[in-house]
């Protein structure tokens, strides 16, 4: 087999990666290809692909590595299924090698090499401390030998079989100044000022709130159901992209009491109190299809929830300033509801 090197995936190679998650994990297992191209759009240095030349190809992919973040320090459905940048628990969805290539090393190497990355990018400045994965029984072996532990039996239930949870603590790095002031000097001429110019000149989004729209939500719609626009952080200095356009449903229906009496955010527009009506973005069928959305702890069951559900809700914010609450949903659903005038639209 000739030598394996490594890349990240790229967009147009998301459906050759999905083919060989099909042929990988059985039917009740494999993740979608909407799964999959959402996860390399909002992490897309997190999927790194296993690459060998051919024939045909010298950039053929052989298997792949994909993963979210999440602030939680252990794999639950929900941090499995969102996606929250910025985020310290790096939580691999899978890793798979096509047919003919397994049981040469392909699998190990790959999440070595993965492994290396992220502890060379928390060195430098990114929030990784852990790396969490499920496995089943049969391998346990391989993670084991790429440096993880076995925390124990996963309560994540996907699939007909059981789960394992495994965890890998990245070294925690203190360089001295010395130490540092050398890595900086080893850097080409000028990219150290570049990069800093880069990241404090960052082109923001134009935001405008619902309010500035002479027709309301008529203004703001596709074919009167659908969001024309991308939905943004209101805040002014973030706008930080929640959902990208036509992918949330518009709907009027009662209004939510989404803070306590006397502690409304002044930086949100307030909502008519219930059983008044207010139009609301209706986003599914998981989170994954945001871009940027963060969750509170559960906070009971204040907000009505149709059909009398007695079950808890979590409140939506940004999850790159913690704006909000932006909208809520139900605790495990897979609706998700964005207050119209709480949120930006980008122009």
């Amino acid at each position: 087999m000739s030598s394996v090197e490594y890349a990240p995936v790229e967009t147009a190679e998301i459906p050759a990666a999905h083919a060989i998650e099909i042929a990988g994990f059985p039917t009740d297992e494999a993740a979608s290809l909407e799964a999959f191209q959402s996860r390399q759009r909002q992490a897309p240095d997190l999927f790194l692909g296993a690459y060998i030349s051919t024939d045909h190809n010298p950039h053929f992919l052989i298997g792949y590595i994909c993963s979210t973040l999440s602030p939680a320090e252990s794999l639950t459905h929900e941090s499995m299924s969102t996606h929250i940048p910025g985020s310290s628990s790096v939580c691999i969805h899978s890793i798979c090698v096509s047919a003919e290539h397994r049981r040469k090393g392909v699998a190990l190497g790959l999440l070595k090499e993965y492994l290396v990355r992220l502890q060379k990018a928390s060195e430098h400045g990114a929030p990784y401390k852990r790396v969490l994965l499920i496995s089943h029984e049969e391998l346990l072996g391989l993670y084991v030998k790429a440096g993880f532990e076995t925390i124990g039996e996963s309560a994540v239930v996907h699939g007909s079989r059981p789960w394992f949870e495994m965890r890998k603590v990245l070294q925690t790095v203190a360089p001295s100044l010395e130490i540092a002031a050398q890595s900086t000097q080893q850097l080409p001429p000028g990219l150290w000022e570049a990069l800093e110019r880069a990241s404090t000149s960052r082109s923001r989004p134009v935001v405008r709130l619902l309010s500035s729209f002479p027709s309301g939500v008529q203004d703001v719609t596709s074919d009167g159901t659908l969001n024309q626009h991308d939905l943004l952080c209101p805040r002014e200095g973030c706008g930080s992209i929640i959902l990208k356009a036509k992918v949330a449903l518009l709907e009027e229906r009662p209004s939510a009491e989404l803070e306590p009496q006397g502690r409304e955010n002044l930086q949100l527009a307030p909502l008519p109190r219930p059983p008044a009506t207010t139009h609301w973005w209706k986003v599914t069928p998981n989170a994954m299809v945001f871009e940027n959305i963060g969750f509170s702890r559960s906070v009971g069951s204040q907000v009505p929830i149709p059909n009398g559900s007695s079950k808890g809700i979590k409140l939506l914010l940004c999850a790159e300033c913690d704006l909000g609450p932006l909208g809520w949903c139900e605790e495990g659903g897979s609706e998700f509801w964005l207050a119209a005038s709480r949120v930006g639209y980008r122009q």
